[in-house]
């Protein structure tokens, strides 16, 4: 059997994995972290193109990746579709939502509407939640007879020598590794609270507004912030604030969240993610730079890269 290494185990990674060992690879994961101590496992995990480029290339693979999880949905898995409202202003991209069936998706009623906002799409969209998803992913590709390694890459050339065929899903690793200057962090904070009986809801209108809640089978995510080129990993008092505020303004909810947890995570974000072959390391492909789309698309690119490697290595 032919054999492959992935490095990465967030949802990328696992994802990107799986998709190989479909089309007959042998696979292993190496990673300086297992999935459970990733950025995929701090997230909302909604389905929802967000601080991603090329935007056709992201649509096609939300697409998809929209595709795989009608079959990804197993009792336990934390896989579910849930109504989720999108607000959206007269100049934002909105592109990805002619991708979705006709049924999934409509025009916002005004009462569904966070205050203030004039436009929104209410669509059935996937959400995956990362506590259950990601165990589920990884002992899957276990049972499928995948490997996992945990050790540290600091090269391309190191990366490069793991083996015939590489397959780099090392996330905001990857500035390191590859020396990207296009790939810079940008953080966010959100908060994990307790349930709230309302409608799961984005508004991104607005650079350094961003405003969403998510909710759950046990909580709800409340955020976030967009911080360009901060790699401040300590939770901030007055983001936890904002976020707040920012929530209480969209006036969906007469009740105060109650706070379980504040996180804070850094999301790949690059000019365009990089999808393709390294020009030196001619057996590396690079499958990185998601932004905030990370589970939104990993379907999707890891299906896709599937067959580009199933083309050069037949």
């Amino acid at each position: 059997m032919k054999k492959i290494t992935v490095a990465g185990c967030g949802i990328v990674g696992l994802t990107s994995a799986l998709a190989l060992q479909e089309n007959g690879w042998s696979v292993r994961i190496i990673a300086r972290e297992r999935f459970d101590h990733t950025l995929s496992e701090k997230v909302g995990a909604i389905w929802f193109p967000f601080a991603i480029e090329p935007v056709e290339e992201a649509a096609r693979w939300g697409s998809l990746s929209y595709q795989r999880y009608i079959q990804e949905q197993f009792p336990g898995n934390g896989v579910s579709f849930i109504p989720f409202t999108i607000v959206y202003g007269t100049s934002d991209d909105t592109s990805w939502a002619q991708k979705l069936p006709k049924e999934a998706i409509r025009a916002a009623r005004m009462e569904e509407l966070p205050y203030g906002a004039e436009k929104a799409y209410v669509a059935i969209v996937p959400l995956a939640e990362p506590p259950l998803y990601l165990p589920h992913l990884f002992d899957r590709f276990i049972a499928n007879g995948g490997q996992f390694e945990q050790k540290e890459i600091t090269t391309l050339q190191q990366l490069s020598e793991l083996d015939t065929v590489v397959v780099n899903c090392t996330g905001l690793g990857a500035k390191t590794i590859c020396m990207d200057d296009e790939l810079v962090p940008m953080r966010g904070q959100i908060l994990r609270v307790k349930t709230l009986d309302i409608q799961s809801f984005v508004n991104s209108t607005e650079n350094g507004a961003l405003s969403y809640m998510i909710r759950r089978n046990t909580d709800c995510i409340i955020g976030g912030t967009d911080y360009l080129n901060d790699w401040n990993m300590n939770v901030e008092k007055s983001d936890t604030e904002l976020i707040l505020s920012r929530f209480q303004k969209a006036e969906l909810s007469q009740k105060n969240p109650e706070i379980i947890e504040e996180i804070v995570g850094l999301r790949p974000k690059r000019t365009k993610v990089r999808f393709s072959f390294d020009p030196h390391y001619s057996n590396v492909f690079h499958n990185y730079g998601h932004g905030g789309s990370g589970f939104t698309v990993a379907w999707g690119c890891a299906l896709e890269l599937a067959e580009i490697i199933a083309k050069k290595y037949s």
